[in-house]
């Protein structure tokens, strides 16, 4: 397609790279469960119950106190690669997972999402091959179009990448790969975790095929009942991009995510974040920093953790009842924000959706989480917004909806 015929109108001319620019099925999605009445379990957001207002206003209060020294320099223009004392923060926390990271390798970003444009920008080439889980989150999806790699699926199954399966997959690859994006911990959209032995199975092929991963972890500290295995950068520090993020355990108003980084692709990360938007905000990191100071993350987050569980619970509960005899079957998350769950045969999440609104609840389709050949009997639910009684009625409607679906479908 010539970039031309892509104008809105005269004088202006789009890219020809925006033609793989799409709107988030997820946002479009959002816009539906605003009317009034419709029980939200779309999106991903963190429960609004969880958000520190107190330590946050007591925060704002201390960086912009009368006479404090770090006052105005809150309100300047700051280092692109953020404030030493939060990737001195990062590069703690990380040691205690068995990553020996310096804080030199850490790169503040506006969101995670924002770090996985700058890798995007680094390391894809147009047409150049990346791989993909199946399904994978959509956001890494969109931000890695714009860059038009070709990017293929790996299949998996509960346990996440299938390492046989990849393996025979690079071997049929003309050109490797640029990288592999994972989310080893209870993944969006599916809500699986990667065990340890299936981390070191995938790691093996990785080293031996020389392919390197991006590794997402912005829901690690979200586990119910133990944490999960010590995370891919661990294992082999020089092939690992790491991405974290502050949004799910403090607030993701806040934009705050790191990218850790080898040493040798750290400086050009830093260029593409200095050309995107030369440093996140520098308030929002010294209100970052003066929160989680004194350790109040180590108090704060085992209340989240309290709080999902028992919403995901109360979903699985409901979904055991009100699925009973139907051909559906669903994850259970051992942490995260998400169930995914598959419809009977002959069903399509997508199809179904404008029933499921009518009836008044919304959920996610499956199939935009597919770089290809979706599967559209999927769906995913987020249970860390509603209510538990919110919960139960929207399991009970999407039961109904299913039921209705699947006698209509055996209808002459």
């Amino acid at each position: 397609m010539n970039p031309n015929d892509l104008q809105p109108s005269a004088p202006w001319r789009l890219a020809a790279r925006t033609r793989t620019m799409n709107p988030s099925a997820i946002r479009e999605i959002l816009k539906i469960t605003e009317r009034p009445g419709i029980l939200n379990f779309a999106g991903g957001l963190p429960s609004p119950e969880t958000f520190p207002v107190s330590a946050m206003r007591e925060a704002c209060a201390a960086v912009l106190a009368e006479g404090s020294p770090i006052a105005r320099p809150a309100l300047q223009y700051a280092a692109s690669e953020g404030l030493a004392e939060l990737r001195a923060w990062v590069a703690a926390q990380m040691a205690r997972q068995g990553a020996q990271v310096s804080p030199d390798q850490v790169l503040v970003t506006t969101g995670s999402q924002q770090g996985l444009d700058l890798v995007a920008k680094v390391l894809i080439d147009e047409g150049a091959p990346l791989l993909v889980e199946a399904p994978t989150y959509l956001g890494a999806l969109q931000a890695f179009a714009p860059m038009q790699p070709r990017v293929q699926d790996v299949a998996g199954d509960d346990n996440g990448v299938q390492p046989e399966a990849l393996r025979t997959q690079l071997q049929g690859m003309p050109v490797p790969p640029r990288f592999m994006y994972l989310l080893p911990n209870f993944q969006n959209p599916t809500g699986r975790t990667m065990p340890e032995a299936r981390r070191e199975a995938v790691l093996a092929v990785c080293r031996a095929e020389g392919l390197p991963i991006v590794e997402d972890n912005p829901y690690g500290e979200l586990w119910f009942d133990a944490p999960p295995p010590a995370p891919l950068l661990a294992r082999w520090p020089e092939g690992v991009i790491y991405l974290g993020s502050f949004s799910k355990i403090l607030a993701p108003g806040l934009r705050m995510g790191y990218v850790i980084a080898p040493p040798a692709l750290y400086p050009k990360l830093l260029q593409a974040k200095q050309a995107a938007d030369l440093h996140s905000p520098g308030f929002n990191q010294r209100v970052v920093a003066e929160v989680i100071r004194d350790g109040f993350l180590e108090r704060h987050v085992p209340t989240i953790r309290a709080l999902y569980k028992s919403q995901r619970d109360a979903m699985l509960d409901a979904l055991a009842r009100h699925m009973a005899g139907l051909d559906v079957t669903w994850t259970r998350p051992a942490g995260g924000m998400f169930v995914w769950l598959r419809l009977p045969p002959g069903l399509d999440a997508k199809a179904l959706l404008p029933q499921a609104v009518e009836a008044g609840m919304a959920y996610v389709p499956g199939a935009p989480f597919y770089a290809h050949e979706p599967d559209p009997r999927t769906l995913r639910l987020s249970f860390v917004t509603p209510t538990a009684a919110q919960i139960e009625q929207g399991m009970a409607l999407l039961g109904r909806v299913v039921r209705q679906a699947v006698s209509a479908s055996k209808s002459p």
